[in-house]
């Protein structure tokens, strides 16, 4: 057997005009989404960090109440914190699904 090149239809390339009309769009939707910069990033950290610290203190702060006002064999802080964490994550979770899916979509858009 020989090692032939299989025949594989290449893709025929856009004409000129529609690059020109792709990058120029592409170059609209960057300028609609002038906002999306370091800072926007940055906050978009920040955000998700609050989202996970502010139902874990919630939590503690809960349990240490209830530690104080109800003792009992078992840590209501510890519980209440671990439970407050796996909240805080689940939300963390949702807000980057949320924001991958946009972007994912924005990509999209922009290959058409």
């Amino acid at each position: 057997m020989t090692d032939e090149p299989k025949n594989i239809p290449l893709k025929p390339k856009p004409p000129l005009s529609q690059d020109v009309g792709a990058k120029a769009a592409r170059k609209l939707r960057a300028r609609r989404h002038v906002t999306r910069t370091v800072w926007f990033g940055l906050g978009m950290m920040g955000l998700i960090g609050w989202s996970v610290a502010i139902p874990t203190l919630l939590g503690a702060a809960l349990g240490i109440w209830l530690d104080k006002h109800h003792s009992g064999t078992h840590s209501w802080t510890l519980m209440l914190l671990i439970i407050g964490l796996i909240i805080g994550c689940l939300n963390a979770w949702h807000w980057v699904a949320r924001e991958d899916k946009a972007m994912r979509e924005e990509q999209e858009d922009d290959d058409e």
